[in-house]
């Protein structure tokens, strides 16, 4: 397993983020329910199995949910133990008026925005990377 970087200035010189086709959203389900095994990420918390998934698969499902957003990936590859990349994309965001929920791997950050705002969104983490010195 490769180790990703803990540089703040060279994970900002070298952000770039992709967005994933479709739409996503939250919901909660309990466990077993049809919608877990084709989420894109879960999350147990006390309150009940959250689940983020494709939002055709969630109408399919008849699952509720209220967020809509657009996932958007940071390719920079940024060690776990790395501080303050994502206080730098969060903090661009917020001061842009986009809200910003993060889901991290392993290896790469993952960002769920209001999916009428992804194209702005690339273009603020776009303007984060030049910031910095980026190409």
């Amino acid at each position: 397993m490769t180790t990703g970087m803990t540089d703040l200035d060279q994970m900002l010189r070298t952000l770039d983020a992709t967005a994933r086709a479709g739409e996503y959203v939250f919901a909660v389900v309990p466990p077993g329910h049809p919608a877990v095994p084709l989420a894109s990420a879960t999350v147990v918390e006390d309150e009940g199995l959250t689940v983020v998934l494709a939002r055709e698969d969630a109408d399919r499902l008849g699952v509720t949910y209220d967020f809509v957003a657009a996932w958007i990936t940071l390719t920079v590859h940024s060690a776990l133990e790395a501080v303050g990349l994502t206080a730098a994309f969060s903090r661009a965001l917020a001061e842009a008026g986009i809200s910003c929920n993060v889901l991290a791997g392993f290896h790469h950050d993952h960002l769920l925005v209001p999916a009428g705002e992804k194209d702005r969104a690339m273009s603020v983490l776009q303007a984060l990377r030049r910031s910095a010195g980026g190409a």
